[in-house]
């Protein structure tokens, strides 16, 4: 993970469905947190389409360099769905690929046999049309900072530092006023500088930690 600060990943579910020699091949394309999630997707629509033969998966947890991958053939010939579905996940957005997302691709068999080529073809298709439809948002790891100043000059400071592009992740009320901000490595020591310029030093800042945040 050194020096990785963003990737990309899916908003919500989306679906994607093509037909290839009378099979139909239905991609899910949903955002999962972690594996256990991520295989509690794959069984849901396990569950749900019962009369489909395959229900085949690849997904991709964590930023990179080494994100978490798993895929399954779900009883296809060896090589031809779950890989290809995972080669697309991570080939998407020009090569930026797909973190934090699980694909299925279920299949309901048509009567003719596609061949390892065919297979390939169709479900890396199959999860092509999934990730071109799905909403797409950037995650970026963020210095979590509490900046606490004075009542009179929260609104102001905080707009300022909004259209900086300084994300707001909390505001508390108390005696004082305490933002808790969303700041790229390389700002955060102007977050220090900013502070003190807008609220002519009155206000403190301390750094809490590192998060990964969505970013539109």
């Amino acid at each position: 993970m050194t020096g990785v600060s963003r990737y990309l990943t899916v908003a919500g579910s989306t679906g994607a469905e093509i037909e290839v020699t009378r099979s139909r091949f239905l991609c899910t394309l949903e955002r999962v947190p972690d594996e256990a999630a991520a295989r509690a997707v794959v069984e849901r629509l396990r569950g749900a389409h019962r009369d489909a033969r395959h229900h085949c998966s690849a997904f991709v947890l964590g930023p990179p360099p080494q994100p978490v991958e798993r895929a399954s053939d779900d009883g296809e010939p060896a090589g031809t769905a779950g890989a290809p579905m995972l080669e697309v996940l991570r080939g998407a957005h020009a090569g930026q690929g797909l973190s934090d997302v699980v694909a299925v691709v279920t299949r309901w068999f048509g009567g003719t046999l596609l061949g390892a080529g065919g297979l390939v073809r169709a479900y890396g298709d199959a999860v092509r049309a999934a990730v071109e439809a799905a909403p797409v948002v950037e995650r970026q790891l963020l210095h979590e900072l509490r900046l606490v100043l004075p009542h009179a000059e929260a609104g102001r400071v905080e707009t300022a530092l909004r259209g900086r592009g300084i994300a707001v992740l909390g505001t508390d009320w108390g005696a004082e006023v305490t933002l808790r901000l969303g700041v790229a490595p390389p700002e955060a020591a102007d977050v220090d500088r900013w502070a003190a310029e807008l609220t002519s030093g009155a206000a403190r800042t301390e750094k809490l930690g590192e998060r990964w945040v969505d970013r539109a």
